[in-house]
C-alpha cells in the first residue's frame, strides 16, 4: 500500500506553523521479523513470530474491512506520529534534514502498526512549506547580516547609542523569545497528550470494532454451515423419494406393459415357428419336386442326345458311302438356301444401279461367278472345284 500521510499547519516547537506531506510504503507482515524499534534509545530488537501468527494478527484488525478502510486506519496512524513529533522539532530541524526527520516519524510509529501486523517499508518527506513566509525568511537572515554590518561601519559615530539601542532590544527579543518557547513548550505538550490520547482511543475502537466484525463472521459462517446441513438432509430424503418412485413405475411397467409383452412376444414366436416348420417342409417337397422333375429332363436329354449322336453317326456312315457326289449334292442342295440368305437383306433394297459398259458388266458377273466356289468353301468346307474334277463329265 502507498500512502499520503499529511499534516497542515502543525506547529512546531518554535509556533512556526508547517505543513509536511510524506509518503509511506507499507504492507502485511509475513516474515518472521517485522519491525524496528528506536536505534538510539535501545538495542535494535525484532518481534519474533511464525507466519501465520503475524497474518492471524493482521486479520484480526482488518477483518471485513475494505482497503480503502485499511488504508485510512494506518494513515491515521502515521500522522498522529507526524504531527506528535513535528511539535517536538523546529522549522530548522524540520527544513535541512528530512531524512533524519522521516527516520524518527518510521521508528517511532513502527511498533504501533506493527502490533496492527503492518510492516512500514519505506517513509519519506515529500514536502515541507508554511503560509507565514517563514521558510522564505531564512534565506533572507544572511543577507539582513551583511547589511547589518554594512549599516554598522556607516554609523560609526553613533556606535554607542546603536549598540545601547541593540542591547536593549536584544534584552526584549530574549524576554519575548524566552516566553514563546515556554508557551510553544506547554502547547506542545498538550498536543502531544492529546495526540496520545487520540491514538490510543482510535487503536481501542479500532480494535472494538474488529472483534465485533470477526465474531460476526464466524457467526455468519455457523449459520451457512448449519443452512448446508439442512440443503443435505433434504436432499437426501428427496433422493430416497425418487428412489421409491422409481420401484413403483418399474412394478407398474412390468404389470402393465412387461408381462402382456412377454406372453405376445411367445405368442408370435409360437406362430413363427409354426410358419417355419411349414415354409421348410413345403420347400422340402418343392425341392424333391424339382429334383425329380431335373432328373426326368435330363434323363430324356440324354436319350434326345444319344439318338441324335446315333443319327449323326449313321448319317456320316452313309455320307462316307456316298463319296464326294453325294456330298456335291448336299451341298448343291444347299446353296438356294444360303443364295435366299445371302439376298435376303438384298430384298429390302428397292433399286440397284450398275454404272458402266455392257464389258463391265460382264466382267463383273464373271468375277462374281468365280468367287463363287472360294465363298463355298468358306461356308461349307467343300472345295468345289475340286468335287467337280472328280465326277466324270463335269467342269470346274
Amino acid at each position: 500500500m502507498t500512502l499520503n500521510p499529511m499534516c497542515e499547519s502543525v506547529e512546531t516547537s518554535q509556533g512556526v506553523p508547517l505543513t509536511v506531506t510524506g509518503v509511506a510504503q507499507c504492507k502485511i507482515m509475513k516474515s518472521s521479523k517485522y519491525g524496528k524499534m528506536d536505534d538510539e534509545m535501545m538495542n535494535v530488537y525484532y518481534f519474533h513470530h511464525q507466519a501465520d501468527e503475524l497474518l492471524g494478527t493482521a486479520s484480526e484488525q482488518f477483518l471485513g474491512k475494505s482497503v480503502s478502510e485499511i488504508k485510512q486506519t494506518i494513515l491515521q496512524t502515521l500522522e498522529g506520529h507526524l504531527r506528535a513529533i513535528l511539535g517536538t522539532l523546529t522549522v530548522e530541524e524540520v527544513y535541512k534534514d528530512r531524512d533524519q526527520f522521516a527516520a524518527l516519524v518510521r521508528e517511532v510509529a513502527a511498533p504501533d502498526v506493527g502490533r496492527m501486523g503492518i510492516e512500514i517499508l519505506s517513509f519519506v518527506i515529500k514536502d515541507v512549506y508554511d503560509d507565514v513566509q517563514y521558510l522564505a525568511s531564512l534565506g533572507k537572515a544572511q543577507t539582513a547580516m551583511v547589511k547589518r554590518d554594512a549599516d554598522a561601519g556607516v554609523a560609526e559615530a553613533n556606535r554607542d547609542a546603536g549598540i545601547r539601542e541593540a542591547e536593549c532590544e536584544k534584552s526584549a527579543m530574549d524576554v519575548k523569545y524566552s516566553t514563546d518557547t515556554k508557551i510553544e513548550d506547554n502547547a506542545r505538550l498538550f498536543k502531544l497528550q492529546k495526540a496520545n490520547f487520540d491514538q490510543e482511543t482510535n487503536t481501542a475502537k479500532a480494535e472494538s470494532q474488529l472483534a465485533y466484525e470477526l465474531q460476526a463472521a464466524k457467526i455468519r459462517q455457523k449459520i451457512r454451515n448449519e443452512e448446508i446441513q439442512i440443503d443435505v438432509v433434504e436432499r437426501r430424503k428427496q433422493i430416497e423419494i425418487e428412489v421409491q418412485e422409481v420401484q413403483r413405475k418399474e412394478r407398474e411397467l412390468m404389470s402393465t406393459v412387461k408381462l402382456p409383452a412377454e406372453a405376445e412376444a411367445f405368442r408370435v414366436q409360437t406362430i413363427a415357428q409354426g410358419k417355419q416348420c411349414q415354409t421348410i417342409e413345403m420347400a422340402r417337397a418343392e425341392a424333391e419336386k424339382i429334383r425329380k422333375i431335373g432328373a426326368a429332363e435330363a434323363h430324356a436329354i440324354e436319350l434326345v442326345g444319344k439318338a441324335e449322336a446315333e443319327r449323326m453317326r449313321m448319317k456320316a456312315h452313309v455320307y462316307k458311302q456316298y463319296g464326294d457326289a453325294a456330298i456335291m449334292n448336299i451341298v448343291l442342295e444347299s446353296l438356294p438356301k444360303i443364295a435366299a440368305e445371302v439376298a435376303a437383306p438384298l430384298a429390302k433394297t428397292e433399286e440397284i444401279v450398275l454404272i458402266g459398259g455392257n464389258d463391265n458388266l460382264t466382267n463383273d458377273v464373271t468375277r462374281l461367278v468365280a468367287q463363287l466356289p472360294p465363298s463355298i468353301n468358306a461356308l461349307t468346307g467343300v472345295d468345289l472345284s475340286k468335287v467337280l474334277s472328280k465326277i466324270p463329265g463335269a467342269k470346274a
